[in-house]
């Protein structure tokens, strides 16, 4: 039996979907793993279960971890929070992390417009996490929360930017540079932003999709030709500093 993304399945039809991998699984099993916090299944308003595309493969993993790897059903449940949070699993169940991010280039290696799109999935993580697998010192972190180089969402995760920030400001600081030194990083952003938003601020008066994809796409363009022309001013003043 297949569903498609979108389509609603009772708990005996997802059931019969897990039956041709999983033999032993039982309704019983299916409603054991909702009491434990595993799934949330939508409900009518009978209160019958209505299962997802997504719940199923929630169950299958759920399976897979057990018969398969052995794993209790405590870090089944961990794991599956760190996929709802966009980390990944795969290489190592016991140690979840951001996944590797492949920057959309042009063809000269710097950023294209595609890079400053919307994103497709966002990660979310904790403070511990974002030191952990960026490398950050909580002293530095602090310093650049203060400095508003890295925000926190107001639950207090991180977001994938604020991973990607931290890790480049830790590499950084391998170097010798402090957070003073960073802060015009910020401060050059913030000036950025400002002059993108009085293009684009005339194109947002108009509540059309037209003018807000407009508007998008224009500041995809302008964030693309800024980061170029800090590379390549950047690249430029380094060979003539190195040939002087």
């Amino acid at each position: 039996m297949s569903t498609a993304p979108d389509e609603s399945i009772s708990i005996g039809e997802l059931r019969a979907a897990l039956l041709p991998d999983f033999p032993e699984i039982t309704i019983s099993k299916i409603r054991y793993l909702e009491d434990q916090g595993l799934l949330q299944p939508a409900r009518t308003k009978s209160q019958y279960r209505k299962f997802s595309h997504a719940d199923l493969a929630r169950v299958r993993y759920v399976l897979t971890m057990q018969t398969e790897h052995y794993l209790p059903l405590k870090v089944i449940k961990a794991n599956l929070d760190a996929m709802d949070r966009g980390l990944d699993v795969t290489t190592d169940p016991a140690k979840p992390r951001v996944p590797v991010l492949s920057m959309a280039r042009s063809s000269d290696g710097l950023p294209s417009t595609e890079e400053f799109a919307k994103p497709t999935s966002r990660v979310r993580i904790s403070r511990a996490e974002l030191l952990e697998q960026s490398g950050l010192s909580e002293e530095m972190l602090t310093s650049m929360e203060q400095y508003g180089v890295i925000t926190a969402e107001r639950n207090g995760q991180f977001d994938t930017d604020a991973f990607e920030i931290a890790t480049a400001v830790a590499a950084l600081a391998e170097y010798g540079f402090e957070a003073r030194h960073l802060r015009s990083f910020r401060t050059q952003a913030d000036r950025e932003i400002g002059l993108f938003a009085q293009v684009v601020t005339p194109l947002m008066r108009h509540k059309t999709p037209e003018s807000r994809g407009k508007a998008e796409e224009t500041i995809r363009e302008l964030a693309a030709l800024s980061v170029r022309l800090h590379a390549t001013l950047v690249r430029s003043g380094l060979r003539r500093q190195v040939n002087s």
